[in-house]
């Protein structure tokens, strides 16, 4: 089975156990984290941090830390070519508010092949991939 690439808003959702997307985000996260196959970003795991602190305080963010210490999700790096193809991203796409963290993440999806993701973000949705923008990437729940 290929990567699944987790996003803020999945992150999010599992960590607050009010969120209405909650159930439908673990279900699918634990089967495939279980399976060795979760994966994020670095500025994903920082804007998920500094979410979850925000909304639910120091120590739901350190529980979140110390989850993603216990090898939950692989983090992987966001490179300087990375960078400079989120640029050309938000550029290609300018009637879409893609954030920083959104763009670094579809370059990094395509850097490592990875087509699924966990996200309840809808640019996830919009997004596509590759020449002539034809591949979209598969988006769970």
């Amino acid at each position: 089975m290929p990567a699944l690439f987790v996003d803020t808003s999945a992150f999010y959702a599992l960590a607050d156990a009010d969120d209405r997307n909650h159930e439908r985000a673990r279900t699918v996260f634990e089967r495939r984290a279980e399976a060795g196959e979760a994966c994020t970003s670095d500025y994903v795991f920082v804007e998920t941090w500094s979410l979850i602190r925000a909304r639910m305080g120091r120590g739901a963010a350190l529980r979140f830390w110390d989850a993603m210490r216990t090898s939950v999700a692989r983090v992987l790096g966001v490179s300087s070519d990375d960078l400079r193809r989120a640029r050309a991203i938000v550029a290609a796409w300018p009637d879409q508010d893609f954030s920083l963290i959104d763009a670094t993440s579809f370059a990094l999806m395509e850097r490592h092949g990875i087509d699924e993701a966990l996200a309840l973000d809808a640019h996830f949705r919009v997004f596509r991939a590759g020449p002539g923008r034809r591949r979209p990437f598969r988006v769970v729940p």
